[in-house]
């Protein structure tokens, strides 16, 4: 297994509990596929560089995950499917 990080950023308008929702269903596809979440660290909100949907910040989150090359392929697939999540980012850790 290697050993990944996804960083992504959700829409700051959201409420704690959906925050905290998004956050437990991308760690829960992790260990759904034999993997193993290191940490998952909450930057909390910050302004964007650039608008993305007319929205000037987001709430960022840092995840490190240990898992198979599939599972980075279903992260973002069910990334995809949210309007919520506006931006990700998965990178192999060296």
């Amino acid at each position: 297994m290697k050993t990944y990080e996804m960083l992504y950023v959700l829409d700051s308008a959201l409420a704690d509990e959906a925050r905290d929702a998004f956050v437990k269903k991308f760690e829960d596809v992790v260990t759904a596929a034999n993997g193993e979440v290191v940490s998952t660290d909450k930057w909390g909100v910050k302004k964007l560089a650039y608008p993305i949907n007319y929205k000037h910040d987001g709430f960022y989150v840092l995840m490190t995950f240990k898992a198979e090359g599939s599972v980075v392929k279903e992260l973002d697939r069910v990334a995809g499917l949210s309007s919520e999540v506006l931006r990700t980012l998965i990178t192999a850790k060296a």
